[in-house]
C-alpha cells in the first residue's frame, strides 16, 4: 500500500517494530494477509518505502523505538492514519557482540535501550489503546540468551534477560485485563540472503524461516483466553538445547 493511502476502519492496527528483511517484514506481511492493518516501525526510511510497496495493508513509520518523545509521536500518528492499536509485536533487537572483559560500556546501555526500554516505550503506548478496549496482545521476539548467558554475550544476554524479566511482569498485570502478553524465544540462525552468505555450507534445514516464526506469532494472538501462551521456544531440529 502505498503511503497515505491507507486509512482506519474496522480492521484491528498491529504495529510491528523492527522491521527488516527478516523476521520484521514476515510478520508485517502474516498480520495484513490475516487482515490487520500494519504499521511498521525501523530506524530506515528507506527500507519502510520497499515494504509499503510489497505488502498491502501495511504503512511504514521511520522511528528510533528507544526515545520516548519519537515513540509518542509515531504511535499518535498510527493512531489518526490507522486507529487505536490492538496488537504490538516488539521485533526490534540488535546483537552486540563481546565477552564481559572486552564490551564496551556503550554497547551494554545500547543493547538494553533497543531490547528492554523500547519494549517498555512501545509497550506503554500500546496498552493505552488495548485497556480501553479491554483486549489486546503483545507479542516480543526474545532469544535463548534470555535464559542463559554465553560468555560472547554479555550485553546483548544482559538485555534479553532483562526484556524477558520485563514481558513476564506486564502480562501478570496485563493478563487480567484482557491484554495478552507472550515471548518468543527464537534459538538459531533466521533464514536471510546476509546469514546464507556467512554460512554458505550449512543445509536447508539449519536455519529458521521468518514465515515459520510469523505464523508462531499469529497463532499466539489468536489464543483462546483460556488457554494463552507467555512464552514458547522455535528453533530447528537440527540446533543444540
Amino acid at each position: 500500500m502505498a503511503q497515505g493511502t491507507a486509512t482506519a476502519g474496522t480492521a484491528p492496527v498491529c504495529v510491528v517494530t523492527g522491521v527488516g528483511p527478516g523476521n520484521g517484514a514476515a510478520l508485517a506481511r502474516r498480520f495484513a494477509a490475516g487482515g490487520h492493518r500494519v504499521a511498521m516501525l525501523a530506524r530506515s526510511g528507506d527500507r519502510l518505502a520497499e515494504l509499503e510497496g510489497a505488502i498491502a495493508g501495511a504503512k511504514g513509520y521511520a522511528t528510533d523505538v528507544s526515545d520516548e518523545q519519537a515513540v509518542a509521536d509515531t504511535f499518535a500518528r498510527v493512531r489518526r492514519d490507522l486507529g487505536p492499536v490492538r496488537v504490538l509485536l516488539h521485533n526490534a533487537g540488535n546483537a552486540l557482540f563481546g565477552d564481559f572483559l572486552t564490551v564496551g560500556v556503550d554497547d551494554l546501555e545500547k543493547a538494553w535501550q533497543v531490547n528492554t526500554r523500547a519494549l517498555f516505550l512501545c509497550g506503554r503506548e500500546a496498552v493505552r489503546d488495548m485497556l480501553a478496549s479491554g483486549s489486546g496482545a503483545i507479542v516480543v521476539t526474545g532469544a535463548t540468551a534470555s535464559l542463559r548467558g554465553g560468555a560472547p554475550f554479555a550485553a546483548f544476554a544482559s538485555a534479553k534477560a532483562a526484556q524477558r524479566a520485563l514481558a513476564q511482569s506486564m502480562a501478570r498485570l496485563l493478563g487480567p485485563r484482557g491484554i495478552h502478553v507472550a515471548y518468543v524465544i527464537v534459538d538459531g540462525v533466521i533464514d536471510m540472503p546476509m546469514t546464507r552468505r556467512f554460512m554458505p555450507d550449512r543445509p536447508d534445514e539449519a536455519f529458521l524461516r521468518p514465515d515459520a516464526i510469523a505464523d508462531t506469532v499469529y497463532h499466539l494472538v489468536t489464543q483462546d483466553r483460556s488457554a494463552w501462551t507467555f512464552e514458547v521456544d522455535l528453533r530447528p531440529f537440527g540446533e543444540k538445547w
